[in-house]
């Protein structure tokens, strides 16, 4: 058992899936010979070979093109896209060809590949590196939407997504790949898609996250406890499939819920979340559902990046004004 960062957890899914089933390859812009630009392939084309982890053009749609060819071939790709601000050259390929392969062969073909991209702001990135539009993909049929928050459900969801028949949009957080690091088993065992997990349990009020937000709304709770707020908080983890049963479940019993999100405000997963509790658990909402997210602008440059992204103290305002609510 290894101590690793999330970045560290991705890296060992990679290696063990690859030693593994030998139909895995890796494909990108400077996955080889550099190792990613940060480091989640690193050392791999040593083990591996260049046929197995291989560097692309600079040419996101023919990087994912390849990629669903490969898969309809037989083949496990894992496609590496530098920045979440770069895939939208690959959206034709992904809602055309990816997600709509099942049903346009009706099964005969499948498309089993991951696209990863990191995801979301706070390294002081240029524009187009720190976007956070996963409800783009989550709107669209035949794709999941799966986002880590920690080194162990890095490795285990990775893991699941590689093995997955259908395709798998894999955002990682950057701003936590290396700020913490976690006991880490290499023992191949993957953890579930499409599934919540609950890190808190608690009976005042339900946080619910995902990503990078996992960090404040933790931090968040802890606090809340210091007021006497028993804060329930749950990771999404795949916000496309939703996993609602598990939230519903958590605000049936605290009666309070609370979304935190970096993404811009409206038309987000945490709407789609509050649409559904609106719609099947409002007999037990003792409070309107409220949220906490980024802005709808553009993400701003790293001067201003601190006032966009949601904070511990937006998120007690919010739980607060949950709680005084009659």
């Amino acid at each position: 058992m290894a101590e690793l960062t999330l970045i560290e957890a991705v890296n060992q899914a990679f290696a063990y899936e690859m030693r593994a089933d030998k139909e895995v390859v890796l494909l990108g812009e400077d996955v080889g010979v550099n190792g990613g630009v940060f480091r989640a392939t690193d050392g791999l084309i040593d083990e591996f070979g260049s046929e197995r982890v291989v560097d692309t053009p600079l040419a996101e749609s023919v990087i994912v093109g390849m990629g669903i060819g490969m898969a309809a071939q037989g083949l496990k790709p894992v496609v590496e896209l530098q920045f979440m601000g770069f895939i939208y050259p690959a959206v034709d390929q992904i809602i055309n060809h990816a997600a709509r392969l099942r049903n346009r062969t009706r099964g005969r073909l499948t498309c089993p590949m991951v696209i990863r991209a990191p995801f979301g702001g706070g390294i002081h990135a240029p524009e187009h590196h720190s976007e956070s539009t996963e409800a783009l993909f989550a709107h669209m049929p035949g794709v999941r939407v799966v986002i880590p928050s920690s080194p162990a459900r890095a490795y285990g969801l990775l893991l699941a997504a590689i093995r997955d028949p259908d395709p798998v949009i894999f955002l990682e957080p950057k701003r936590v790949y290396r700020l913490g690091k976690q006991d880490i088993d290499d023992n191949g065992e993957a953890l579930p898609l499409d599934s919540c997990f609950v890190l808190r349990d608690g009976i005042d009020v339900t946080l619910v996250s995902w990503g990078a937000s996992i960090k404040e709304t933790l931090e968040a709770a802890t606090e809340l406890s210091q007021l006497g707020i028993d804060a329930e908080v749950i990771d999404v983890a795949t916000i496309s499939p939703l996993d609602i049963d598990t939230i519903l479940d958590s605000v049936t019993r605290t009666g309070r819920c609370v979304i935190v999100h970096e993404a811009a405000r409206s038309f987000g997963a945490g709407a789609e979340i509050a649409a559904q509790l609106a719609g099947e658990g409002i007999t037990s909402l003792l409070a309107p559902v409220k949220r906490v997210t980024g802005f709808d602008t553009v993400m701003p440059l790293y001067r201003q990046e601190d006032d966009y992204l949601p904070n511990v103290s937006r998120v007690i305002d919010a739980v607060k004004q949950c709680m005084e609510y009659r």
